[in-house]
C-alpha cells in the first residue's frame, strides 16, 4: 500500500487518458504533508520510496515512472515506458516518452526525449549553446568532462533548437 500520497478526487482527461491529482500523506524531501502534487494516471507512476514527486501541472501516465529523488514539474509530461530517476529534474515544457530513461543529475527543461537512456555514464554529446545552456544528444562524446567538437549536424540541431525556443540546462 502506498503511504506517500493519495488521490484527491480531482480528475482530468488529457489525450484520452484520465489523470488524477495527488496529495502528500507525509513530509519528505521538499514536500510537506497535505501538499497537492501534479497529475498521474495510476499509483505506480511514482515510486513509494525516496523523494520522487510530480508537482503542479506536470503529468505522468502510461507505464512511465518517477523514482528515487527525481522531480517532474511545470508543464512537463512523462509517458509511455519512460523513467525519470535519481536526482533528475524534468520541467518546463519537456516531454519524456517512449523507452527514454532520464537519471542521475541531469535537468531537462524543454524538448522531446524518447527512446534514449541518458545518465552521467551514457555515451552522448553536449554542446554549450550559450550562457550555460547545453544541447545534449546521443553521440561519441561522454557527458561531463570531455570537450565535444561541433560538426554540421550539431550546428543544425542547435539552430533548430534556438528557432523553436528549446534548451537544456546543465549545472
Amino acid at each position: 500500500m502506498n503511504t506517500k500520497f493519495k488521490f484527491t478526487g480531482e480528475t482530468k482527461v488529457e489525450y484520452g487518458v484520465t489523470l488524477r491529482r495527488i496529495e502528500a500523506l507525509k513530509d519528505f524531501g521538499n514536500v510537506s504533508k497535505g501538499d497537492k502534487g501534479g497529475w498521474i494516471e495510476r499509483e505506480e507512476n511514482i515510486s513509494g520510496s525516496g523523494n520522487a514527486w510530480v508537482y503542479g501541472n506536470a503529468q505522468v501516465c502510461g507505464d512511465a515512472q518517477v523514482c528515487g529523488d527525481a522531480r517532474v514539474y511545470g508543464n512537463a509530461r512523462v509517458y509511455g515506458n519512460a523513467q525519470v530517476c535519481g536526482n533528475a529534474q524534468v520541467y518546463g515544457n519537456a516531454r519524456v516518452y517512449g523507452d527514454a530513461w532520464v537519471y542521475g543529475e541531469i535537468k531537462l527543461e524543454a524538448g522531446l526525449f524518447f527512446g534514449v537512456k541518458w545518465s552521467s555514464d551514457t555515451e552522448i554529446k553536449q554542446v554549450e549553446i550559450e550562457n550555460g545552456n547545453y544541447l545534449v544528444y546521443k553521440g561519441e562524446a561522454k557527458f561531463g568532462t570531455d570537450e565535444p567538437e561541433t560538426d554540421d549536424a550539431t550546428e543544425n540541431a542547435i539552430k533548430l533548437l534556438k528557432e523553436n525556443g528549446y534548451r537544456i540546462i546543465k549545472d
